[in-house]
């Protein structure tokens, strides 16, 4: 049978719209919308058989039943859920994509109208597939957006049978590089393990926290994450680094990397300019970032999967004279060596208890005095330098206190560069 014999099959069992007869034959012709390809083959048929083609009302068709005639309605429907039409702020998005929850009865329908006509069942395309694209096209008319199928800013889900649309405004990103200028802060917000961070034991104030219910006062979340939350008018912030420094020492230099996720934002398009000025001045010279861009979900993952070695400086103090002799003999036989780490006992309530390889690519030494000393180490990612120079009571080899022979303990310690080993690590394509 030629497709006009398989259209007028089509056409037997009811009334049936354009669009769905259009689309069983979707595969079969391209250029043209459903409804008019239904129309098309409608009109060649009539003129085949000598007669008038007659249209059918959308309204009475009992595939859809009605249905393909409301793109537009459903359309409106969408964009009202972010157009701020309830007193909200608009929501601010560049792409969108649409899915459709089909009814089960028209998805029936529609296996049973192939099957009358003798079609395979995979026949043009499903009901549900037309309804996307056609209410698609439209919300991006509407709202002046592009559709992505792979993460858009904003996702709307038409639930047909219930008659009701979903939105899901998706997460937005700001990555940057932070410095830490003061000791005792952690990276990310610490809870009080005493009270669980909720600043109460049983009726009284936690004594740990201060009914805080944090460890510490201040965090770089704290002091950074709050402000775009408020800029890009979110939900929820999520703070996301690469690695992060002991809360004992600060991170100078070029900084480390970071991004943090706002949760359905509804502004986007912010001046990151502004907002690191707008940080700064928050942080108040605790902490100062810089570099801000927008960028995509994959800098998540390509910050917190970062290879990096990094450089640090160690202020040093001996339990006994060092000469500058010794001293420089030291870092020389450490330097490029392979250093086994077993977990440290400052942290292995925490981490998993075995032994780590680690690399120390350079090290140097200043003698201040007799007892003192400056120590700059490039070592590879996990590398414990408070246990390099302390060798942790034999967890850690080699030391420097095990190469000297004296104990070593670190007084203060500064990160000054993370860097990332391999290609570039910002490239473009993972920003907006």
């Amino acid at each position: 049978m030629g497709i006009l014999d398989d259209a007028r099959a089509l056409t037997e069992g009811g009334p049936i719209c354009n669009a769905c007869l259009g689309r069983a034959f979707a595969d079969r012709s391209y250029g043209l919308t459903n409804g008019e390809r239904g129309r098309s083959l409608r009109v060649a048929a009539a003129l085949e058989d000598d007669e008038e083609p007659e249209d059918v009302d959308p309204a009475d068709c009992w595939v859809c039943e009605g249905l393909c005639e409301r793109f537009d309605e459903w359309a409106e429907r969408a964009t009202a859920t972010v157009d701020g039409g309830n007193g909200d702020e608009p929501v601010e998005f560049e792409t969108y994509q649409v899915g459709t929850r089909a009814p089960p009865l028209v998805e029936e329908n529609e296996a049973l109208l192939r099957e009358m006509a003798g079609l395979p069942e995979d026949a043009g395309e499903p009901f549900k597939s037309e309804f996307n694209r056609e209410v698609g096209k439209r919300v991006g008319r509407l709202t002046d957006t592009a559709v992505d199928f792979q993460r858009p800013d904003v996702q709307f889900i038409l639930d047909v049978e219930s008659d009701t649309v979903e939105t899901e405004v998706n997460s937005a990103f700001v990555y940057g590089r932070y410095r830490k200028l003061v000791r005792d802060i952690p990276q990310t917000e610490w809870p009080c393990r005493e009270c669980d961070g909720s600043g109460r034991q049983g009726r009284q104030t936690c004594d740990r926290c201060g009914g805080s219910g944090y460890l510490y006062e201040d965090s770089v979340e704290g002091l950074s994450s709050p402000v775009v939350l408020d800029v890009m008018d979110g939900v929820e912030s999520l703070f996301h680094g690469a690695g992060r420094e002991d809360v004992d020492a600060l991170m100078l230099g070029t900084g480390r990397p970071f991004v943090i996720e706002i949760k359905e934002p509804r502004r986007r398009d912010v001046d990151v300019e502004r907002l690191e000025g707008d940080i700064n001045a928050f942080a108040d010279g605790k902490v100062e970032v810089e570099g801000l861009r927008l960028a995509e979900h994959d800098m998540v993952e390509r910050v917190k999967s970062l290879d990096a070695s990094k450089i640090y400086r160690a202020e040093v103090e001996f339990d006994a004279d060092v000469s500058e002799a010794t001293l420089s003999e030291a870092v020389e036989e450490l330097t490029g060596a392979t250093v086994e780490q077993y977990t440290p006992q400052r942290v292995d309530h925490r981490r998993a208890n075995l032994t780590r390889t680690r690399h120390v690519y350079d090290a140097t030494a200043e003698r201040v005095d007799e007892r003192h000393a400056t120590v700059e180490v490039h070592g590879e990612g996990g590398l414990y330098i408070k246990e390099l120079v302390s060798g942790d009571d034999g967890r850690t080899e080699p030391s420097l206190a095990g190469v000297l022979g004296v104990s070593a303990v670190v007084t203060a310690l500064d990160v000054l560069a993370v860097e990332g080993e391999d290609e570039p690590f910002e490239r473009e394509e993972f920003f907006r």
